[in-house]
């Protein structure tokens, strides 16, 4: 059965829900927008519509670990109950890659951490 989210699915709106339920910690916007290589702005747009919806929780870093000169962020996180939710709509609007199919932002992105971990190593 389909899954029919209440809010618009855009793939930016998938590659958000993918680093939502990726192993990263401490996910705020400006970290989100790098990893996929898009605008701040967007990404902060479709966390409100998410969070809106009750998809995503979210927290500010609290005030007492002195910022270093920039503004606090705000960390968000899936929500559990819609986890399997979240990959069940990937899943459908992103079947698995033919072989020879270009990747997605997130697959990039990752492919890139992955190779430069090794590097480090």
């Amino acid at each position: 059965m389909p899954v029919k989210p209440p809010f618009r699915v855009t793939p930016a709106t998938l590659d958000v829900l993918e680093v939502l339920l990726s192993e990263e910690h401490d996910l705020y916007g400006l970290r989100i927008a790098k990893l996929l290589d898009r605008s701040s702005g967007s990404i902060a747009l479709i966390l409100m519509r998410l969070e809106k919806h009750g998809w995503v929780g979210s927290h500010w870093e609290p005030d007492a670990e002195g910022h270093l000169g920039r503004p606090r962020r705000r960390f968000y996180e899936l929500h559990g109950d819609f986890v399997r939710t979240a990959r069940a709509l990937i899943a459908e609007r992103r079947p698995a890659a033919e072989p020879g199919a270009r990747p997605g932002r997130l697959g990039l992105v990752h492919l890139l951490m992955t190779c430069l971990a090794g590097a480090k190593a």
